[in-house]
């Protein structure tokens, strides 16, 4: 699936502008999947806490297959669920959700290496991209992040595949509870809408729903739909992608 979805992003980046060439031969163009990933986020996210050109070697040495084969099927989904024209192409180049989990991907597996300084590092630079993902929160696959300014999301989170969110997203802590597992769990294929704020160690439930605004600070039933502040439950539940589920 993932040789495939590369495919397809080097024929349209094929047809693309002249203007682009330079950028997208370097890019989506390349040889490989991971190197073109690579040098997306050595543009996208220098950290300056790096020498230059540091980030893209560190990129190429570091992500896994694994985490290659994640971040396409988030350009994959990110296109799909996205209204908007462009193709995988336009995901590519104006996505910043995407860019976003790009760069998360790399901070991660860094972290999971025990890398730590290493990872905060990056997340210093990923930073400019416009969200605040604690390199230790784990995040599944075909994931929508659509826009992403201002998501904020802690160190004890845990988004499974299929989610779905927008900008403004906060998976923070209440700050009066103690004990090391302090952040939400969101589970497969559930919506949050922008500027929902879910805080302390609560499951959000497979297909739940929660509206544009909402607080969220119990847990919520798997098909459910939440909204106001706080967040209560609504009689009617629709799930916005239930056609684009793996």
């Amino acid at each position: 699936m993932s040789a495939e979805i590369w495919r397809r992003l080097g024929a349209e980046a094929r047809t693309a502008e002249a203007t682009l060439a330079p950028f997208l031969a370097d890019t989506a163009g390349a040889p490989d999947a991971a190197g073109g990933l690579a040098a997306l986020l050595a543009r996208l996210s220098p950290s300056p806490l790096l020498e230059p050109g540091a980030l893209r070697d560190l990129a190429r040495a570091t992500l896994l297959p694994q985490d290659v084969d994640a971040t396409l099927a988030d350009l994959q989904a990110i296109t799909i669920r996205n209204f908007e024209p462009g193709g995988l192409l336009g995901t590519w180049i104006g996505g910043r959700g995407f860019h976003m989990l790009l760069a998360h991907r790399l901070n991660h597996r860094l972290w999971r290496q025990g890398q730590h300084a290493l990872a905060m590092a990056c997340k210093t630079g990923a930073a400019m991209l416009g969200a605040d993902i604690h390199p230790a929160a784990r995040i599944g696959q075909r994931i929508f992040l659509d826009h992403g300014i201002g998501v904020v999301i802690g160190e004890t989170a845990v988004i499974e595949d299929d989610v779905s969110l927008w900008h403004g997203v906060t998976l923070g802590s209440t700050l009066t509870r103690g004990g090391e597992d302090r952040h939400p769990k969101v589970r497969r294929g559930a919506v949050l809408g922008a500027g929902a704020t879910l805080l302390g160690n609560i499951e959000i439930g497979e297909d739940a729903v929660i509206a544009a605004g909402s607080v969220v600070l119990a847990p919520v039933p798997p098909r459910t739909t939440m909204a106001g502040n706080p967040a209560t439950p609504r009689l009617r539940h629709r799930h916005p992608y239930a056609e684009f589920r793996a």
